[in-house]
Order: C-alpha cells, then sequence, then structure tokens
C-alpha cells in the first residue's frame, strides 16, 4: 500500500508545499543559531521539519518519523522501527544562508533498515528527483517527466567527481589513483550532489567528513534504482537505524556499482 501510485503523489505533494515555504523564508531576512556540532539552524529549519512531521503523520499516522531536527531520539527507542520516515527538511542549510540556491527537501521511507522511497525535491531550480524500490528513478521539471536511465564510465575521459568545497576536492585527491584522470565539480548540499551522479553529470560524489542518515538515504534508493550505489571507506553499504550514532562513515555515491571502484579510490593509504 505505501508504494503505490496515489501514495507517492501524496508524498510529493508535501514536498512541493515544502518548497514553497522554504521559497518564502529564502526571500526574507532569517533568524539563524548554532546547534551543539555548532553546524547552523535557520527558523527555516525548525519550520519545515514541523510542517513535515504534521503531514506525514497525518498521512500514515502509525510510522514514526525521524528528522534531523529531532536526531536526539535514542536507539533503544528507534530499534523498534520496521518502518518509518527519514528527513532532511531542509538539506544544504549553510547554502540557504549564503543564498546559492543550492539546498533541498528531502524525504526518505525506510524499511528493514534500506531507503524504500526517496525524494529530493530543489524549490528554486523547480526540480524534483523521486525513486520507490522497484520502480525506478525519475526527474520532474516544469511539468516534463524524465525517467533516469544507467549510466558508465568512459575511462576515455576523466572521472567526474562532485565535492562540496575546494577544500573536500584537496581532501579527496588525497584517496585518489594517480594513473586516472579526475575533473572536479563543487556544488552544495548533499541531496544535489547525489542528484548530479543520478542524472550522469559526474560520476560519483565523494565525501570525507560528518554527514547525517538524513543526508543519504532519498539518494541511495534513487541511485540504487539506476544500478548505483553508495558504499563507505571499506566499500561497504551504509546502514539506517542500526547504531547509536546517526553519523554516517566517509562514503562514495556512485551512478554505475559494477565498476571496481577499489581501483580509483585507495581509503587505506
Amino acid at each position: 500500500m505505501l508504494l503505490k501510485p496515489n501514495f507517492l503523489l501524496s508524498v510529493l505533494k508535501i514536498a512541493e508545499q515544502a518548497g514553497e515555504y522554504l521559497n518564502h523564508f529564502y526571500a526574507r531576512k532569517l533568524q539563524i543559531r548554532k546547534k551543539l556540532d555548532n553546524t547552523p539552524v535557520t527558523e527555516a529549519d525548525l519550520f519545515i521539519s514541523q510542517f513535515l512531521i504534521q503531514k506525514l503523520s497525518n498521512l500514515t499516522p502509525k510510522i514514526p518519523i525521524l528528522s534531523e531536527e529531532s536526531s536526539y531520539i535514542s536507539l533503544k527507542e528507534r530499534e523498534g522501527w520496521k518502518t518509518y520516515w527519514l528527513i532532511d527538511p531542509l538539506d544544504g542549510t549553510q547554502q540557504f544562508i549564503n543564498r546559492t540556491g543550492q539546498f533541498a527537501v528531502m524525504i526518505s521511507l525506510i524499511q528493514d533498515h534500506r531507503p524504500v522511497l526517496g525524494i529530493i525535491h530543489c524549490p528554486i531550480q523547480q526540480l524534483t528527483y523521486y525513486a520507490i524500490q522497484g520502480q525506478g528513478s525519475y526527474k520532474q521539471s516544469n511539468l516534463k517527466l524524465i525517467k533516469l536511465s544507467p549510466h558508465f564510465i568512459d575511462f576515455e575521459r576523466p572521472i567526474r567527481i562532485a565535492v562540496g568545497s575546494t577544500k573536500a576536492e584537496h581532501k579527496v585527491r588525497l584517496i585518489l589513483n594517480p594513473n586516472y584522470s579526475y575533473d572536479f565539480h563543487i556544488c552544495g548540499a548533499s541531496g544535489l550532489k547525489g542528484c548530479l551522479v543520478a542524472e550522469g553529470v559526474v560520476d560519483c560524489y565523494v565525501r570525507i567528513g560528518e554527514t547525517g542518515e538524513w543526508d543519504t538515504a532519498a539518494a541511495e534508493i534513487i541511485l540504487t534504482e539506476i544500478g548505483g550505489g553508495i558504499f563507505d571507506s571499506h566499500f561497504q553499504p551504509l546502514t539506517y537505524n542500526q547504531r547509536n550514532s546517526l553519523i554516517n562513515p566517509d562514503f562514495v555515491m556512485v551512478g554505475y556499482s559494477q565498476l571496481d571502484w577499489r581501483k580509483i579510490f585507495q581509503f587505506n593509504l
């Protein structure tokens, strides 16, 4: 029942409504404060978090919700959740504050510790990327719907890598096999970099540094549905709701999982 088309349409509408609210916040001066981990949070993050929690609770009253802004929920309370919503109300808060336009609303549904539905809605660009397990991945823009396709890597050209900053690029270069050539693309929010991978604009997105499980779940199902995926520095899948910490290890998002990525990334150096 949860993965039927009408259900998906309801969740897509919720994501779009959240994006409209974000655009309103984006147009005015924001109240900003620091969280305990020294990352910024705005009134927009908090409002959208509550909005999504309310709307998703109305849609599925029996399914719990884990938001970036409610990530204090203990594993003891979470471990019994067979199915739950995992949301990032404002992916790219710093980009939102800096007015780069590179931010998104991310909603995912987790079943048995794996994402089965994912939505990444980019309100400024009016783009939405989404996927449901077994039903493919899609990009919606200006009333045009495109099914995303698998894409392969041609080693006759540089391997295209998305990173979040020039500083991140320097870190990533340290773990790359020098026998290949590389082309770096700098982009803001994690979700948007995952979308670049899904579209084939880049071949992979590398993150060395802390992210939350809410930063990767929606992108993971979108990538999985086109033959891609995410792996950590040990080339193992990421986990969801299985540890006390909700912080991800370093990871790589790829658009083609059949490639032997061990030839490219040398994490053990």
